[in-house]
């Protein structure tokens, strides 16, 4: 089963053929950390992540690479710590953990590598000095630029005409420029803004050469896939081509893969226009993030995908389904994903449909009353799920539900149900009652059986 990718460079899907089978290599634009992530910065990171553990699947864990990186030097950064009050390496610090542990609650696995650009300024300015003397760059008051007029095929992935180029790019009039559309590879910084000694004076690099400079470093001059948000495509991924194929004289990224924009009442969602909402909000909320990562599976990953609290909330009911299912049949263990499920994935990420599949497989199981069968069909929405990301918990740790008190909270509960029992053995009901009452009131639910009695929450 071949896998095919919509290939952005090419304007087509096209079949997924590796470099080398066994160095298949994925590098992600990750974020610039001064503040929480919000969920439309979260979409790749689920999207993509669905990508990486297809690849390991086709390919084997042990040959598939994948980078993401940690923008951690920025004028937006540099900015909020002014505002804020504090030392940039405590912004950056506090602000890229807070996005590993937001990541890690929507069941992201962690790439091989998560290289952070202040790790790689010597990098940058080996490729800088590469393309000044190849005449792809020139320095001018302090500033490195490079010159877009020395790339004939500049604009070959966004496909835009040059006044769109140049008004897209937002670009600064500047004395020192040699054409409107050239963008920066090094800038001076003041005393107060960090900065490296380079060959043109203390300053700091650019954003487009971060991504091109890491990128090379881990994955070399040429790799597969390079995937990131659809609003990078310019300027952010069109530098990067310029950059890396003029100073390593190769191609770059085979295939370039762009996920559409989280949508809030048909507007994108972004800082901005102050109408987003955080991953750390809505988990503080109580929202769930394995229903918030299959919210974001909900829709194609090409298409525009409006998030709600209401969806996550409808996510989360038809989890405890597929976990209700799985909880109802005793033994089972992963086995291979249906070929059905494989199909919709390599069909470039057909998440809805893979989601589709997995429904369908629940409902046989409930219907089935045949042992063998159910254990078929367990092990496949099992592994199933964990190719989408979801269903890897025990389903009685998923019907307790993440608690703040962690076990201290689960005696709690456990002792209570001790004393219900207790209290009934007594006929003690009224007791009996006002303790399963209060747990309710918690969004717990008793189930009495003739084992004993359990519980779970809403």
């Amino acid at each position: 089963m071949s896998l095919k990718v919509y290939n952005t460079l090419a304007r087509e899907k096209q079949d997924f053929v590796p470099l080398d089978p066994n160095n298949v290599r994925l590098y992600v634009c990750g974020p610039t950390v001064y503040d929480f992530a919000h969920v439309g910065n979260a979409r790749p990171v689920v999207v993509f992540d669905v990508l990486y553990r297809l690849l390991r699947h086709v390919y084997g864990a042990q040959k598939v690479t994948y980078v993401r990186n940690i923008t951690d030097v920025d004028d937006k950064i540099i900015e909020r710590a002014r505002e804020n009050g504090e030392e940039i390496d405590q912004l950056t610090a506090r602000t890229a953990q807070a996005y590993i542990d937001d990541m890690a609650a929507l069941k992201a696995l962690e790439p091989n590598e998560m290289p952070r650009a202040t790790q790689y300024i010597q990098s940058m300015v080996e490729m800088i000095e590469v393309l000044i003397e190849k005449g792809n760059a020139y320095a001018a008051e302090g500033h490195v630029l490079f010159s877009v007029p020395s790339m004939p095929d500049y604009g070959s992935l966004s496909n835009r005409n040059r006044d769109d180029m140049i008004a897209g790019a937002r670009v600064e009039v500047a004395p020192y420029k040699k054409d409107p559309a050239d963008f920066i590879l090094w800038k001076p910084s003041s005393d107060d803004q960090p900065g490296w000694e380079s060959p043109w004076g203390r300053g700091r690099p650019g954003w487009h050469i971060e991504c091109s400079a890491m990128s090379r470093s881990l994955l070399g001059d040429s790799f597969d896939i390079h995937g990131g948000g659809l609003d990078l495509i310019f300027p952010h991924h069109e530098n990067e081509i310029a950059q890396s194929t003029c100073c390593n004289d190769k191609p770059f990224a085979n295939y370039w893969m762009h996920n559409g924009y989280v949508v809030v009442n048909g507007e994108k969602m972004s800082k901005s226009l102050g109408n987003f909402f955080t991953v750390r909000q809505l988990l503080d909320e109580g929202l769930n993030g394995e229903a918030i990562r299959m919210n974001l599976l909900s829709g194609h990953y090409r298409q525009p995908l409006d998030i709600t609290r209401e969806k996550i909330a409808e996510m989360k009911t038809q989890l405890d389904r597929f976990y209700g299912a799985l909880q109802s049949v005793e033994g089972g263990e992963l086995s291979r994903p249906s070929d059905a499920l494989l199909a919709a994935l390599s069909d470039d990420l057909n998440t809805p449909l893979a989601l589709s599949v997995l429904h369908e497989q629940v409902t046989e199981l409930n219907k089935t009353t045949d042992q063998a069968e159910r254990l078929r069909l367990k092990g496949e929405v099992l592994s199933g799920g964990r190719l989408l990301g979801i269903l890897e918990q025990e389903p009685d740790a998923w019907f307790k539900g993440e608690t703040t008190g962690g076990d201290d909270e689960a005696a709690r509960i456990e002792a209570l149900i001790a004393e219900r029992a207790e209290a009934k053995a007594a006929r003690n009901f009224a007791r009996a009652d006002e303790i399963r009452d209060g747990l309710a009131a918690e969004g717990i639910v008793l189930l009495d059986s003739a084992e004993g009695t359990s519980w779970r929450r809403k």
